[in-house]
């Protein structure tokens, strides 16, 4: 075994042999012996089980090779988000901690536990048991030293050598190894990358439990997907198909794991077993096809990576910069092919400068146009929105107030534009953005809350009356959601209507009864929502009018143009990127 010396497992063997009378010994006993030194019978005989999380489950509490089992409730485990690969930590939501010798356990915050703990630093070297103790007695908080040190371990990147003293120190103290003490071990490991270390604690685990926890799956994936026996991974990921539904992060290791070693068609396959179980790929795990992928002149191939670059179209993804550099050199090595790439800003008619092919335009046709808004009246409107609050005959006053006025050229979400200076009064915000908004004679409605007629001290009187000379206005009930307002208004004024909101409008669109409608609604959304930026100090208001291209990856066959962000963020619909990446061949004259 890694974790422990030959000659121990050999003194091992003999000592159990001279006990073999007393009554059999299990495989996972034995391991955890040699694992951490226990130098007895006694030792082994009293050793209680792995405590079990809320969800791993014990192989045969039955069985003559079971360890009697303490109850559930002696210690909780209850993994929800697993392995966090971006900290690096394991959540400890809903944990309480065993202390040893028989002391009653007690229940602390983890947060708590993390700001509290958060500047103990773990030994540099390993220790001995008499130093453990030492260290342990001396702690401010002794029943929970083990889970604070493991912390610390994790956190620092301790020596392995170091946290498997302190294992071995709690074998030989009393017999018993906390499920997630355990599980923080095994963390440390795959974050060092130990693989021999990694299987021999998932021998112990999987020995005692016959499922385990999420969380301890998506580590040893992950611990394996990084090692040379990186087709074990494959194995656990059948295996956890038979008991649940696997992680995204159990797939996208497996996958990464595949395009290192150019199995990319092994890769495509989990991907695609990926998407039919909905899990959300990352843009990482879609880096590594292009990364990896590179060179290859694999016409299959070709067309999965298409089809990436097609899935970032209907949902709107738009890669960092670190992605799309990797697609710009995937295209530019395809071998006899002849891609050139180049980072551009289109201008504001739709036409790339690069290689001066015009982009979609952002309007829908008029037959698209009278599908989105049939499907927004009946299932936002009047249909089962949820976000919705507002009475059918408020609602319905608002249509008669609209119909009599039709068509508008701006609908303006009026509290939701107040907001856009803090530092300024409310009124005097919105007043700034109808000055600025009806130039041109453009017709405006602002939607707006009955509370703004009373005058108060954001809400000055003579600043209302002033804007109602300026645009129509209509007051909902200040309990009602305006949002619903907004889409009524807009989408019955017309194609040419365009509206103004901070809001993205993400639970609407998630109202929609299809794929195909939300892709209108987002595209609408794009050509037609104004955005307002913030501005410093005394500076006015600004606008940035709605585009007349559609922001989204587009093909020609011979071209792409792909919009990219300098960094990744959650993809909000009027934060569209404002550069490109221009894709297109270069043929050769014969």
């Amino acid at each position: 075994m890694a974790l422990f010396s030959q000659t121990g497992h050999q003194g091992l063997q003999g000592l159990l042999w001279k006990c073999r009378m007393f009554r059999p010994v299990s495989r996972c006993q034995q391991l955890f012996a040699v694992s951490f030194g226990i130098p007895s019978w006694e030792k082994i005989s009293c050793f209680s089980s792995v405590t079990s999380s809320s969800t791993a489950l014990p192989a045969d509490p039955k069985g003559a090779d079971a360890f009697p089992t303490k109850k559930r409730s002696e210690v909780v485990y209850e993994e929800e988000k697993g392995w966090d690969e971006e900290t690096k930590e394991i959540p400890e939501e809903k944990l309480s901690f065993p202390s040893s010798a028989g002391a009653p356990k007690k229940r602390i915050s983890p947060i708590a536990l993390r700001h509290k703990f958060a500047n103990v630093q773990p030994p540099e070297k390993p220790l001995q048991t008499e130093e453990w103790n030492r260290l342990r007695e001396s702690f401010q908080s002794p029943e929970i030293f083990e889970e604070v040190m493991f912390n610390s371990m994790i956190r620092y990147n301790s020596s392995i050598d170091v946290a498997k003293s302190l294992l071995t120190h709690m074998a030989k103290s009393n017999g018993d190894i906390g499920y997630n003490l355990l599980i923080k071990y095994l963390a440390l490991c795959v974050q060092q990358g130990k693989t021999s270390e990694i299987c021999d604690v998932y021998d112990i685990l999987k020995i005692r439990f016959k499922t385990l926890e999420s969380g301890a799956y998506n580590l040893i994936v992950r611990g394996l997907s990084n090692s040379d026996q990186w087709r074990k991974a494959l194995t656990l990921l059948e295996e956890i198909k038979k008991a649940m539904i696997p992680s995204r992060g159990n797939y996208e290791s497996c996958i990464k794991a595949a395009c290192r070693h150019q199995e990319m068609t092994l890769a495509c396959e989990l991907y695609h077993e990926m998407l039919t179980k909905d899990l959300v790929p990352t843009l990482d795990v879609l880096q590594a096809f292009f990364d990896y992928s590179r060179g290859m002149k694999d016409p299959e191939l070709q067309k999965e990576l298409f089809g990436i670059l097609l899935y970032f179209r209907e949902n709107q993804i738009y890669p960092h910069k670190t992605l799309m550099r990797s697609i710009k050199l995937w295209f530019e090595s395809i071998p006899g092919e002849n891609w050139r790439g180049n980072l551009t800003n289109i201008t504001n008619s739709g036409q790339c400068p690069v290689c001066s092919h015009q982009l979609e335009d952002s309007e829908l046709s008029e037959e698209e146009y009278n599908k989105l808004s049939e499907r927004i009246i009946r299932d936002v409107i009047h249909g089962t929105d949820t976000f919705r609050k507002t009475s059918p005959q408020e609602f319905e006053a608002f249509q008669t107030f609209v119909e009599n006025r039709l068509p508008f050229d701006i609908v303006i979400d009026g509290l939701n534009v107040s907001h856009i200076k803090p530092r300024k009064l409310q009124c005097e915000n919105l007043f700034e953005a109808v000055n600025c908004l009806a130039k041109n004679n453009a017709r405006l409605l602002v939607l707006g809350r009955k509370h703004m007629l009373v005058n108060s001290s954001n809400w000055k009187r003579e600043i209302m009356k002033e804007m109602q000379n300026k645009a129509d206005f209509f007051f909902a009930e200040n309990i009602s959601e305006d949002d619903a307002f907004l889409l009524y208004a807009t989408l019955r004024s017309g194609k040419r209507c365009k509206f103004v909101t901070r809001d993205f409008l993400r639970d609407h669109k998630a109202c929609l009864s299809d794929s195909l409608t939300r892709h209108l609604f987002r595209k609408w959304q794009r050509g037609h929502q104004i955005v307002l930026l913030p501005s410093v100090g005394a500076n006015p208001i600004k606008f940035l009018p709605a585009f007349s291209y559609d922001i989204v990856v587009q093909t020609t066959g011979d071209t792409w143009h792909i919009p990219y962000k300098d960094v990744y963020e959650e993809k909000y619909s009027y934060r569209v990127p404002r550069k490109w990446l221009c894709l297109h061949r270069k043929y050769r004259r014969v």
